[in-house]
């Protein structure tokens, strides 16, 4: 079997501005035919986790100077938004003892258990020489250049300001009360990202009248917790997408007014992309 899958797209505007970064570590939708051969689930099945069109939203950053890093490698395979020790000794034969949380008990761990809907992606553990293969080939590459990226960022401007793009299942959504929001914004209650940043995220959201919460039910995971250091000027903040927006959920693929979605959303990108990591992010420049 091949081993041979690519797993992100780095893509670079023409002038990097002002160290903005946006990322997609749940858009990958190169389903490796091995992968496929071993699943109990089909690929439309398999899809379900995946934050299908995200890395299309967020193209429009690169006009406006922004980075851009997006997964090729799916969610299902193994998800670069959880770190290499979150085994999930349910999915991985002769894991060792090591890290519990909830999402590892969920089957949510680095080599994840389910998809959405909690269906089952093998009929078997994986040996855990398979899962530590994946995490060699698959995981470090992408970790290896977003790492690359934030220090360049630093090196070049000061500071980074990475943009973490997620989307989530409408039915996420449906213990909160109406009206629920479009997008959630996560920082980890403040940990990842200095509050100026924060704010100017929400801001961008909100002045394209999308309703925003934060850090519920999504505060952020191992991107926001690992990269977040807004005391040496790095900030990190993840925003959720409702997915019901833009797409169908159930056939996934783009909605009819997917273009005028997309449009809107341009909006946001390019006032994130006029972010800065230093003070002079206080205004945005004028449009």
């Amino acid at each position: 079997m091949t081993r041979e899958e690519p797993t992100f797209d780095l893509m670079r505007p023409q002038r990097w501005l002002g160290g903005v970064i946006f990322a997609s570590p749940h858009s990958g939708r190169a389903y490796p035919d091995w992968f496929l051969a071993e699943s109990r689930l089909n690929a439309q099945q398999l899809r379900s986790s995946e934050d299908a069109f995200v890395d299309r939203l967020i193209q429009p950053a690169l006009d406006h100077g922004a980075t851009m890093l997006t997964a090729r490698v799916p969610r299902c395979v193994v998800d670069l938004n959880r770190g290499p020790e979150e085994i999930d000794p349910l999915v991985v034969s002769g894991a060792p003892p090591g890290l519990t949380n909830p999402r590892i008990m969920a089957g949510l761990g680095v080599i994840p258990r389910v998809v959405s809907q909690g269906r089952a992606i093998h009929d078997r553990p994986i040996p855990r020489t398979e899962a530590e293969s994946r995490i060699a080939r698959l995981w470090h590459p992408y970790h290896r250049a977003l790492s690359a990226l934030i220090d360049e960022a630093v090196a070049r401007f000061g500071g980074a300001i990475l943009i973490d793009m997620h989307s989530m299942p409408r039915d996420a959504l449906a213990h909160l009360p109406r009206p629920r929001p479009d997008m959630v914004l996560g920082d980890r209650n403040g940990v990842s990202a200095a509050p100026r940043i924060s704010a100017g995220v929400a801001d961008a959201v909100v002045a394209e009248g999308f309703r925003l919460r934060r850090n519920s039910p999504f505060s952020g995971a191992y991107i926001t917790q690992t990269y977040g250091r807004p005391r040496n000027n790095v900030h990190v903040v993840q925003l959720e997408l409702d997915r019901s927006l833009y797409m169908d959920e159930g056939r996934i693929e783009p909605r009819a007014d997917f273009e005028l979605f997309q449009a809107r959303f341009a909006r946001v990108i390019t006032r994130l992309a006029r972010l800065r990591p230093d003070a002079s992010d206080a205004a945005f420049a004028a449009e």
